[in-house]
């Protein structure tokens, strides 16, 4: 069976959901095409269900922290209204009926099935052919990966799916990856009463953020008690009566479960790219700032490798859409793309980390401030650790990077994302007034060393 429509999109995370309904509603005829969930991997595995793990293990932190600011409290962490929550407030039990039912609203016509490009304008699911008059939006997304360890794959672990959807909280948990899956995750376990390790073969957590970053988690993950194994080599994995266990040459760890957050591999495989010149065995989908990866071909989300997060699929399927209806815009700018872990305390940057900085040979000058020696963080007191960080171009005398650590300090990186991504010359931003007694106020400390 074939269909003409005017443009095929595969793959239905946020971004290509969100851009075959807006196509859609421009009136145009469009298919879209989905072999999992409709909605992507944010809202059945990972934003929203994780950060509603966070939020219950959070509620758990800060009742222990009562004792010595407000009275007294007893704590009985209990999974099952987390577990409950996400079954029946953010997944539908993994029932994408209501996100299916939104977008046809809209008038897409949906595709149940895995799409493949078998030609110029042309996709085929299963034993249909669609062909796209205007062309093909791809957002395919990505799929946790397993790192090739002796014994590994044959084991039950868990990834970020497995971790969401347990009923259970597990009295021991080995977490292989210290990167912001494994970071959150083994936080949010820990709190809730599992004995977690985290075993990371790099140097350090948060391997993309900054050193201080990187130390500040540490420090508080020991102090609660999760251990922290950095700079290791797993040489093998198996299971038995006692549990998974983790091979560290002749050292082994042992747990109930194993959560492997090692990274994500794009899902590229079998897309047909070369059907339309593109590179079968790339990693990533180059794209130019209108998103286009080739002739009647755009591409957005995880698969450009612009980094793997919601908010920028949804910029770029804005982007792919503006391109596609002939309207004027801005072309893709990556200056300032925000990225928060969701530990506490939360890890939150924007732009440039100083040694990525310093890699672009930029003259570079950096400021800090430390939460817990400002007023807020002073009257705030137990769960005050953090810091701001902000790494300036001193040549032009703008921000280029930031981070903030601390409570709320996803919230707080707001103010430092517009700064980078407008270029706002620091000198202006010292003589902005910041209210008082807050956290932001840590900024106006953290931009004194950058004065001239």
């Amino acid at each position: 069976m074939t269909q003409e429509v005017d443009i095929v999109v595969i793959g239905l995370g946020p971004g290509g959901e969100d851009a075959a309904g807006r196509l859609a509603e421009a009136g145009l005829a469009v298919v879209g095409v989905e072999s999992r969930l409709v909605g992507g991997e944010c809202p059945y595995y990972a934003c929203v269900p994780t950060k509603m793990m966070v939020r219950a293990a959070g509620l758990l932190a800060e009742g222990r922290r009562v004792p010595g600011m407000a009275g007294a409290a007893a704590l009985t962490p209990d999974w099952a209204p987390v577990a409950a929550r996400i079954r029946e407030e953010a997944t539908d039990s993994w029932d994408d009926t209501a996100a299916a039912d939104r977008l046809t609203g809209k008038g897409v016509s949906l595709l149940r099935g895995r799409g493949r490009i078998t030609g110029p304008g042309e996709v085929t699911v299963e034993d249909r052919v669609v062909r796209a008059r205007r062309g093909i939006v791809l957002n395919t997304g990505t799929s946790p990966t397993a790192p090739p360890i002796d014994g590994l794959a044959g084991l039950p672990y868990w990834t970020n799916r497995e971790a969401v959807q347990t009923e259970e909280v597990p009295g021991s948990l080995l977490v292989l990856g210290g990167g912001v899956v494994g970071a959150e995750m083994a936080q949010v376990f820990s709190r809730f009463g599992s004995r977690v390790t985290v075993v990371e073969a790099g140097a350090r957590l948060l391997a993309n953020e900054e050193p201080e970053s990187s130390d500040l988690l540490r420090e508080v993950f020991e102090r609660e008690g999760i251990g922290v194994r950095t700079g290791v080599k797993v040489t093998g994995a198996s299971q038995d009566a006692e549990g998974l266990t983790l091979h560290l040459g002749d050292e082994r760890l042992t747990a109930d479960r194993l959560l492997v957050a090692t990274g994500r591999r794009p899902n590229l495989k079998g897309l047909g790219l070369g059907a339309v010149g593109l590179d079968e065995g790339a990693r990533a989908i180059p794209v130019d700032g209108a998103m286009r990866a080739a002739d009647g071909v755009w591409a957005i989300g995880d698969i450009t490798g612009k980094g793997a997060f919601t908010h920028v699929s949804m910029y770029q399927a804005n982007i792919a859409v503006r391109d596609i209806l002939g309207e004027r815009g801005a072309a893709a700018d990556y200056r300032a793309v925000p990225r928060v872990t969701f530990t506490d305390p939360e890890i939150a940057s924007v732009g440039l980390t100083e040694a990525q900085a310093r890699e672009q040979d930029l003259t570079v000058r950096t400021g800090t401030a430390q939460i817990p020696e400002s007023t807020r963080g002073w009257i705030h007191k137990v769960g005050n650790d953090g810091f701001v960080k902000l790494v300036e171009d001193a040549d032009r005398g703008v921000l280029v990077g930031a981070t903030v650590a601390g409570p709320s300090g996803g919230e707080i990186l707001g103010a430092l994302a517009v700064a980078v991504h407008t270029g706002a010359p620091t000198a202006a931003l010292r003589e902005m007034i910041y209210a008082y007694p807050t956290f932001h106020r840590a900024i106006q400390t953290a931009l004194a060393p950058l004065a001239p």
